[in-house]
């Protein structure tokens, strides 16, 4: 019920410090957290957020990172969200929930699923974003990059820049 407020104190204690922020509504660890996600509760977070970074001198680019398992509808609702809302681009993607594809102990497990078996999703995901946002705002590709070949496809796809983190 207080994420809205959450997110806008974490503005106002990180923007004056940041090169850019992001808006995760998208962790699966976090009970609840990818309701947030939906475009109306997206809304009332964005839009104070927004009016939050506008306070300061040095106005921070702010990011909305999304999860891979959205349906086209729940995406377009997002993409929208942060269209009207003024942020100034999208991370696609987090990690994900599924486990349709995994032959592994991993399947049985929990949480966010990341690295190499987050790959082909994360890409097909970033390509989706990035067709639906058709130049409107630039797109961080994110999720399953486990070497320069995955980094470039990213790239290829239509990334601006790409984020490394379980690859390293």
């Amino acid at each position: 019920e207080e994420a809205a407020d959450d997110y806008v104190s974490l503005v106002r204690t990180f923007a004056p410090l940041a090169d850019y922020l992001a808006v995760n509504v998208s962790s699966p660890n976090t009970p609840g957290l990818r309701g947030l996600q939906d475009r109306r509760a997206l809304e009332k977070i964005l839009a104070p957020v927004d009016a939050a970074r506008r306070q300061y001198p040095r106005v921070v680019p702010m990011l909305v990172k999304l999860a891979p398992d959205l349906d086209d509808a729940g995406l377009d609702g997002a993409l929208e969200a942060a269209l009207g809302c003024g942020m100034d681009g999208i991370i696609a993607a987090n990690t994900t929930v599924l486990r349709d594809s995994l032959r592994s102990p991993l399947a049985a497990e929990t949480g966010g699923l990341s690295g190499a078996p987050l790959s082909a999703l994360s890409l097909e995901f970033l390509s989706r974003v990035v067709r639906r946002l058709g130049g409107r705002l630039p797109v961080v590709a994110s999720g399953g990059v486990m070497d320069a070949a995955g980094a470039r496809a990213r790239l290829d796809a239509g990334a601006v820049l790409v984020q490394l983190y379980t690859g390293l």
